[in-house]
């Protein structure tokens, strides 16, 4: 097949043949494979003298879709050039969807040449390539594996990211954290032989109304000296997903022109196991003054984000959000495909989670349940970053870092997971984007171009 011909995917909902206007050939192909519109289903047409005529390509029934389920079809389809026709709904979500299913990381073997989409009648253009750009700066990021993307390598990532948008960046490394009040995100990374660092970023008119977003940044965790077994840190590259996810976003967010003033804080470490690691029993000083006894060395994300929350929350930003691999017990809760959102605006997380699912990134509130702040009482500190108990470990994180937001008018939690275990529309095997375009949906209503 050349590359340079144009065929059709035609999507076809439940039991719709009827409206695809096929050949009488290809009609009774269709047939005679069975097919009626199956979501995810892919058929290859006959053309003229045997060659490709195009795809026929399921939606199913068109309530119970993906708003991306194009995603199936990019991800199926080989090398070549394709245009959507038929019921493929909105068609600037239909484009995001072909484009992220076909997504490849290939950076450690021979790449193969993707899909290209002509864009269908009515698609936003530079909206399917924002966001299309701001979910693969994730994916990227996440699936390059710690060697290649230590806390050097991903500073120099975010330096250059920084450059390329014109945004300000500042970065403070090693012992300086200390002297610039950030003991917790020190404490976490100095066993690493490459240092610990936070880095701030800002873009936009100050007297725009503030968002700022943390992300965690933990490049590879191994639990620390409350070492995790061999399996669990098997994917712990995925541990800086928050950041990763937190800079897609941005993208995104500077690429629209969104009125804001926008800030960008990312605590970079690596949670390694040496001489000066830090130690379960030990008690360390926050930016904000609240001491923390460390019950465990493998809860070491809140202890870097609380810093950075701390920072963040001293100018009192309109919106305050955070995005981190946090908890294993968020996935035992809710799965790998539904982040818990916790927020401390109600009508706020009711948008997020309507923008998510329009989006199909979806999100799910839980509850900041205020008496389960009892179970990080400590005894020598003001706070243990682990806890007495094993239950309900997503909801007591998520209390342990409203300890250090005070002063923003909302803050927004989002414990996600970074990872796709197994292939579905838009969303191929690995790491993957999570909140990026319900937060950005949101923000795109509140404070638009």
């Amino acid at each position: 097949m050349s590359t340079t011909q144009e065929l059709p995917i035609i999507f076809v909902d439940d039991n719709g043949l009827d409206a695809a206007r096929l050949t009488d050939t290809q009609r009774r192909w269709a047939d005679a494979n069975g097919f009626a519109g199956q979501a995810g289903k892919l058929l290859a047409l006959p053309g003229e003298e045997g060659a490709l005529g195009g795809y026929l390509f399921g939606t199913g029934k068109s309530a119970g879709s993906s708003p991306l389920i194009a995603g199936l079809a990019g991800a199926a389809v080989g090398a070549g050039t394709y245009r959507l026709e038929g019921a493929f709904g909105d068609p600037t979500l239909a484009a995001i969807g072909f484009r992220l299913g076909a997504y490849r990381f290939d950076r450690y073997r021979a790449a193969k040449e993707v899909p290209v989409l002509t864009l269908p009648e009515g698609a936003d253009s530079a909206e399917v390539e924002r966001l299309v750009a701001a979910s693969t700066i994730a994916r990227d990021l996440i699936n390059t594996p710690p060697n290649d993307l230590g806390p050097d390598a991903l500073t120099a990532f975010i330096e250059t990211f920084a450059v390329e948008r014109q945004m300000t960046i500042k970065t403070i490394t090693g012992d300086d954290l200390l002297e610039a009040g950030f003991p917790m995100v020190h404490a976490v990374g100095r066993a690493s032989a490459e240092a610990p660092r936070l880095l701030d970023l800002a873009w936009g008119n100050p007297l725009d109304p503030k968002v700022t977003l943390v992300g965690k940044g933990v490049t590879f965790d191994t639990g620390g000296l409350d070492i995790k077994p061999a399996s669990g840190m098997l994917l712990m590259k995925k541990d800086m997903g928050g950041a990763a996810n937190v800079l897609g976003l941005a993208h995104a967010i500077v690429s629209a022109g969104l009125k804001v003033r926008l800030r960008v804080l990312i605590p970079v470490v690596e949670n390694a196991i040496a001489g000066p690691a830090f130690r379960p029993g030990d008690v360390l000083k926050s930016r904000k003054g609240l001491t923390v006894e460390i019950g465990n060395t493998d809860a070491e994300g809140r202890l870097i984000l609380a810093d950075a929350l701390a920072l963040a929350d001293e100018e009192s930003p309109d919106l305050l959000l955070d995005m981190a691999t946090l908890t294993g017990a968020a996935r035992t809760a809710l799965g790998p495909d539904l982040p818990p959102l916790y927020a401390t605006d109600d009508v706020l997380a009711r948008e997020l989670m309507a923008a998510g699912s329009l989006a199909d990134d979806p999100l799910w509130q839980m509850p900041l349940w205020s008496p389960y702040d009892a179970m990080m009482n400590s005894k020598i500190a003001d706070v243990n970053n682990a806890g007495s108990s094993g239950f309900a470990g997503s909801i007591t994180a998520a209390l342990f870092l409203r300890r250090f937001v005070e002063n923003a008018t909302a803050w927004v939690h989002l414990d996600i997971y970074g990872w796709a275990p197994e292939a579905r529309a838009s969303r191929p095997y690995g790491g993957t984007d999570q909140g990026i375009r319900a937060v950005y949906g949101v923000l795109k209503q509140r404070y638009p171009a």
